[in-house]
């Protein structure tokens, strides 16, 4: 599986599957990351586009939990020269400059697997190929057994407003299960009586400088700043705020004496 990205209006970004079915419901996910597209928390169909018509098909499953979820699955492996395309619609960016895609899929044993061929390099520019780790067979089909694999990849230098997603399918048997694509952040702190609010980590490695600004009735003894990381944690604070007279420090704040 490939995975590459197009410059164009909004980005393209292409996944070539040879892969992907059954997942959990929806998840919990760390506070310094926000999700810009989660297919399994989709209240309805997805409605992304596929060509041609009789290759990905968007179905509806149960998870364990008995809720229903959507996905996308194709599994044209009797027909040659395969060539199905999936893409999401545009996913807004909202300032970030790298964000992560992470994948859920299965994929099933193929006595003849697909031939690789050159993506359209016109369009794309590719990333990463992606290999399953785990595939199932038709024993594991009727012992309800699927083995799932994730991959996650990070993309970065993003500029436009928004990026799309692409899947092709070169002719495997693929359940694709879930797609997120998220980016991270440093969350809202308060440290040393300052507080520091939600910051976008840099597209880079790059440590992105941030100024607090001090709690009510709290005042600069020096002037308050930490580093946000590209991980999305707080580092190397410096300086601080203290308690306006009259007041005193408690729990992180400033109270009355």
């Amino acid at each position: 599986m490939a995975l590459s990205w197009i410059y164009s209006a909004p980005l393209l970004l292409l996944l070539l599957l040879h892969v992907v079915t059954f997942c959990q419901a929806l998840r919990n996910y760390p506070d310094n990351e926000v999700t810009l597209l989660d297919s399994m928390s989709a209240p309805g169909d997805l409605g992304w586009e596929a060509y041609p018509a009789e290759g990905w098909e968007e179905i509806s499953v149960m998870d364990e939990r008995n809720t229903p979820m959507r996905t996308y699955q194709v599994c044209n492996v009797m027909e040659a020269n395969q060539n199905n395309w999936l893409r999401t619609g545009l996913i807004q960016r909202e300032g970030a400059q790298r964000v992560y895609v992470e994948i859920k899929f299965t994929l099933r044993d193929s006595p003849h697997p697909p031939p690789l061929r050159h993506i359209r390099e016109s369009q794309y520019v590719k990333i990463d190929t992606i290999a399953a780790d785990e595939s199932f067979t038709q024993t594991d089909v009727g012992d309800r057994v699927m083995k799932l694999n994730t991959e996650v990849r990070d993309i970065s230098g993003l500029s436009k407003r928004g990026l799309y997603l692409a899947f092709q399918d070169l002719g495997a048997c693929i359940a694709l299960v879930s797609v997120r694509v998220f980016y991270k952040r440093c969350p809202l702190a308060v440290l040393n009586l300052a507080r520091f609010g939600d910051t976008v980590t840099g597209g880079d490695s790059a440590l992105v400088e941030v100024r607090g600004s001090c709690v009510e009735d709290a005042e600069e003894l020096e002037a308050p700043r930490m580093f946000c990381s590209a991980d999305g944690g707080w580092l190397v604070p410096i300086g601080r705020c203290v308690c306006k007279p009259g007041f005193e420090e408690v729990d992180g704040r400033c109270q009355r004496e």
